[in-house]
């Protein structure tokens, strides 16, 4: 399939087997209706029901579908990474099964991609998912964009489109270990166009768990912020000084013979307990940064794969 302007657009699927083919349907109505050229990229991210199925049976009857699974549940970001390694689009896109991506901004990214933006990112405007979602949303997005290197938008953002250039970037020069695919656009620079959009009411379930939300705002947080480490060496600086003037302190309330503090009587056994529960615990809190970007780093060098594909038997591929 070649064409200069052919818009991957990929769809991230997890136990998607009811919703696999109304999404194709729409999108297909409304990319013809555009005159916008398109291949579906499925990504079934380990779906243990009959997704890759019914993707499959998909991709037999349509020439401009491609359907794959990926060996275990990655979560989505994975997904987003595999998908790209199979697109052959001149852009690119992902997709949610729900429709929480109005199509209309599909078309509105793939039409400022055609002015010559090679990154588009919709941001959302309103979030209608409870008080308590809506608050810690907001508030990762702040603590991200006041202590990291990437700068979000204020309502956050889940799809983008991107151009070939940047599609090849990431597929050749990214690793895709404890990272998402988000961060790494915001950090390419590029000058990515920001288009606002209302977010429309669902009533799917999300299956992002507690856990992997947790953990996905680690990952995304340690790989995007040096701050920690430069946090523990602004703690070692303040208490060396700490410490070197509590020592001189000391020997002149000894040298003095003053064994009061403020007119308090402070018994040695009382200062020696304090201070030593303050450094053991500054030390563990230090310890337990450094041992996570060691682990990320330990990770790394292993040179595992980020996710894996399974390969299609011969008679899938003849098809």
């Amino acid at each position: 399939m070649k064409n200069e302007n052919l818009f991957s657009i990929i769809l991230l699927s997890y136990y998607s087997g009811e919703r696999i083919n109304n999404c194709f349907e729409k999108v297909s109505q409304r990319m013809t209706e555009e005159k916008i050229p398109f291949e579906f990229i499925i990504i079934d991210d380990g779906s243990k029901d009959k997704s890759i199925e019914i993707a499959k049976e998909l991709e037999k009857a349509n020439t401009n579908v491609k359907a794959y699974q990926l060996s275990k549940n990655y979560t989505s970001h994975y997904a987003i990474f595999a998908g790209l390694s199979m697109c052959k689009g001149t852009c690119a896109t992902v997709m949610p099964d729900d429709f929480q991506q109005p199509l209309d901004s599909y078309v509105e990214m793939y039409r400022k991609w055609e002015e010559g933006n090679k990154i588009v990112i919709p941001y959302r405007i309103n979030r209608n998912d409870g008080f308590v979602k809506d608050f810690f949303s907001k508030s990762y997005y702040k603590i991200m964009n006041i202590l990291s290197v990437v700068n979000y938008p204020s309502g956050g953002f889940d799809i983008f489109l991107i151009d070939r250039e940047i599609v090849e970037i990431i597929n050749n020069r990214i690793s895709s270990i404890n990272t998402s695919a988000t961060i790494e656009i915001l950090r390419l620079g590029y000058d990515p166009l920001f288009i606002p959009f209302d977010r429309p009411k669902v009533n799917t379930k999300s299956r992002w768990t507690f856990k992997k939300k947790v953990k996905l705002a680690a990952d995304s947080f340690f790989s995007s912020s040096n701050f920690p480490i430069r946090l523990i060496s602004i703690l070692g600086l303040l208490t060396s000084v700490f410490s070197i003037l509590l020592i001189l302190f000391t020997i002149i309330v000894k040298l003095t013979g003053n064994e009061n503090l403020g007119g308090f009587s402070i018994p040695g056994w009382a200062t020696t307990v304090i201070f030593i529960s303050f450094f053991s615990g500054l030390i563990l809190f230090s310890l337990g940064i450094i041992a996570e970007y060691i682990w990320r780093i330990y990770e790394e060098v292993k040179n595992r794969p980020g996710y894996i594909i399974k390969k299609k038997n011969t008679s899938e591929d003849e098809n």
